[in-house]
């Protein structure tokens, strides 16, 4: 596996990227909001993938990371950067696995381009629900000056102002590793940490916390394999919007975590890399499931719905660290 940095020139504007790997089919992947970007959310998965066999790219959305910023930064804007993404590295098809925001571009990407997507990933995602809990809340201190900066000041002060941030985010902070702490505590220090998004945010939550960005009514347009990946205690994004995803879109397989909030590849690496890995595998001939991570016991039988496809039965992961998943294929309960 050979990894490293790479930057790609999209509407004049420097949009920094991680990959991985040097043979297979390639797979991007879409960090989220906040002070995140592709080394933070993807920092575990990376690596998986291309030992999987992937070409993977993770890019920087405009004023994360080491990217250009822009103007005016929302899910529109974003799916236009993905696209000129994945025209400068002149992908023909890719596989798109987008968390949070990130979740929300990769669908909105996919809606406008079915043809150049060959399975894709909800991970968390926004843009699958009308309002989101915290909307309000979002919106005041949006456009509130400073309000922002100055808690992402405050969580960059130290591990623990950090990890007492994450709190919000995460099931448990005192659970995650400290060096995803040490991680979040060092961007969230950055001059500029969360800028882009007080942007987005601007652009994209309303009063009482009305979304712009609203998918949910066009997911029966998808005719691919879809992966909704959530933890069951996100506290930004519920659960309850992957489950009626995962009604609505024919192809799709539901893996919902328990113990995880909302940054489910950091917060639950092991299986979700698994999970990933054996969604991405599945039909191409690859193995089932890579990873250390085991079928303990089968928790349901294999459900059939007209009109849907039942890929395995309901499963329980357990990995060795006492991670626990329940995986849905087919009609969620």
């Amino acid at each position: 596996m050979t990894g490293g940095h790479g930057v790609a020139q999209v509407d004049g504007r420097r949009i920094h990227y991680r990959r991985a790997g040097v043979s297979g089919p390639v797979v991007v992947l879409l960090h989220g909001g906040g002070v995140d970007d592709a080394g933070l959310s993807w920092k575990l998965t990376i690596e998986e993938l291309a030992d999987a066999g992937y070409r993977v790219y993770a890019p920087d959305w405009p004023g994360y990371g080491d990217s250009d910023p822009h103007a005016e930064p929302s899910i529109a804007s974003y799916v236009e950067v993905l696209e000129g993404f994945c025209e400068a590295l002149a992908f023909d098809s890719v596989s798109l696995v987008g968390i949070s925001m990130g979740g929300a571009a990769a669908l909105g990407y996919t809606l406008a381009h079915p043809e150049r997507v060959e399975k894709l990933s909800l991970v968390d995602s926004y843009g699958l629900g009308s309002t989101v809990p915290a909307g309000s809340v979002w919106y005041t201190l949006a456009h509130l000056p400073g309000a922002n900066a100055a808690g992402w000041s405050m969580m960059g002060v130290s591990n623990e102002a950090a990890a007492l941030g994450l709190g919000s985010v995460v099931h448990d902070p005192n659970a995650v590793p400290g060096a995803f702490v040490s991680d979040v505590r060092q961007r969230a220090s950055e001059t500029g940490a969360g800028r882009a998004f007080t942007r987005f945010q601007r652009n994209e939550i309303g009063p009482g916390g009305r979304v712009k960005t609203n998918y949910a009514d066009r997911l029966d347009e998808l005719d691919l394999p879809v992966l909704l990946v959530h933890g069951e205690g996100d506290p930004l994004f519920p659960v309850g919007w992957s489950r009626r995803a995962h009604d609505r879109i024919a192809d799709s397989e539901l893996v919902v975590f328990e113990d995880c909030g909302h940054w489910t590849p950091r917060e639950k690496p092991l299986l979700f890399n698994t999970a990933l890995v054996e969604f991405l595998r599945r039909g191409t001939g690859g193995d089932a499931v890579a990873g250390t991570a085991t079928v303990e016991s089968l928790t349901a039988p294999p459900r059939h719905f007209p009109g849907r496809q039942s890929n395995s039965p309901s499963d329980m992961y357990r990995s060795p660290e006492s991670q626990k998943t329940v995986t849905t294929s087919g009609q969620s309960s």
